[in-house]
């Protein structure tokens, strides 16, 4: 018969029993750990340029179009297109003889009525002596007195209509306004021509303007006296200092552009000239939004969100922004964002708050990390220890 072992103790039953419970709980706490995932990232990018350049024309600040205030046969054209003319200048006539037989018509009409008057008048004194002697009646008197104020006031409106036919045949010849300089001609000799039917256009000497077009996407950054600076091209690098002087109020139905008028401040001794090429260079008002690929695009409690890198380039956090109208590849972001931040821009639906990262950018290289914070104060060994333990 074997010899009995002897039974264990009751302090190495238990340190048996915590030897297997330390064992199991350091089971349970080593869980797998998680390989980072691989996303792509990019930083931001501007809307859109703080500086704009629009090409334009230089134009004069008042540029009038030219007409006749009479209807006629054009007889006559005394100058061309690009000619320097003085103020009073003759630039067109019309066909005289008609304005001429119609101011004739009014004078004789005028003649006429002013001999009806003057008859009107000795009758009414006839018979005023003999209304006073109490030789005729009361209503021969006024009848008197009314045919002579009726020729008097027939013989007033003749008076204003040979004014009238005097004056057109005045209109009959076109004078220049002001010294400028003739920018169109609309019309030829022998075209006949309705009263008002723009003739010639006039670029009046002094100040001078470049005529440029606002996209509607520049509108909202630009505004009426905004300084801004224009160069022409026949003087690169030279920029002289103008402002916004007037933007339409519609868009133009064929190019959906807002025109706008630019005024130049020239120095003394530089030369622009009509129909030179220029360009404005303006800087945009107000902040310039960043961008980023709608693939980056998600959302948290309903509002648009971002996946922004943390601190360290190893994990991401989810921000909400306020985006701007959808474009076609990209979207701007108005608020929420900085130009500094690296946004994920691929698989947005699939990440994880805390989940670990290995974030590449564009050319698949991975982004370095961030550098290290300062290390914190060693703890005493004492609380080492017992935290291991």
């Amino acid at each position: 018969m074997p010899p009995r072992r002897p039974l264990p103790s009751a302090a190495a039953i238990a340190a048996l029993l915590l030897t297997a419970l330390l064992t199991t709980g350091c089971g349970r706490d080593a869980a797998p750990v998680e390989a980072p995932r691989p996303v792509l990232v990019q930083q931001p990018e501007p809307a859109g340029v703080a500086v704009q350049a629009f090409a334009g024309e230089v134009r004069a600040r008042h540029e009038t179009l030219l007409a006749f205030r009479v209807a006629g046969e054009l007889a006559g054209r005394e100058v061309e297109v690009g000619e320097r003319v003085r103020a009073g200048q003759v630039l067109a006539r019309l066909d005289a003889e008609d304005l001429r037989l119609a101011r004739e018509a009014a004078e004789a009409r005028l003649r006429a009525a002013e001999a009806e008057a003057r008859l009107a008048e000795a009758e009414f004194e006839r018979v005023r002596v003999l209304f006073d002697r109490q030789l005729v009646s009361r209503s021969l008197f006024d009848a008197r007195q009314s045919a002579l104020d009726a020729a008097r006031a027939q013989a007033g409106q003749a008076r204003a209509q040979a004014r009238v036919a005097a004056n057109q045949a005045d209109h009959g010849v076109l004078r220049a306004p002001a010294d400028g300089v003739v920018a169109q001609r609309f019309v030829e000799v022998g075209q006949v021509l309705a009263a008002g039917q723009p003739a010639f256009a006039l670029a009046e000497d002094g100040g001078r303007e470049v005529a440029i077009a606002l996209p509607e996407s520049a509108l909202a950054h630009h505004a009426l006296g905004q300084p801004v600076q224009v160069e022409l091209w026949t003087a690169p690098g030279r920029r002289l200092p103008g402002r916004i002087r007037e933007i339409a109020p519609a868009a133009d139905p064929a190019t959906r552009t807002y025109a706008a008028r630019v005024a130049i401040e020239v120095p003394a001794g530089v030369a622009v000239e009509l129909g030179q090429s220029a360009r404005v260079h303006a800087v945009r008002t107000g902040p310039v939004a960043l961008r980023v690929p709608l693939s980056a695009l998600t959302e948290a409690d309903g509002r648009p969100a971002l996946w922004v890198l943390a601190a360290d380039r190893r994990s991401a956090r989810r921000v909400a922004v306020t985006i701007g109208p959808f474009g076609e590849t990209h979207v701007p972001v108005l608020d929420g964002l900085d130009p500094a931040d690296w946004v994920v821009v691929a698989g947005v639906h699939l990440l994880r708050e805390g989940q670990p990262l290995k974030p590449l950018d564009r050319d698949n290289r991975p982004l370095p990390a961030a550098a290290a914070a300062p290390a914190a104060v060693v703890a005493p060994a004492a609380a080492v220890a017992g935290t291991a333990g």
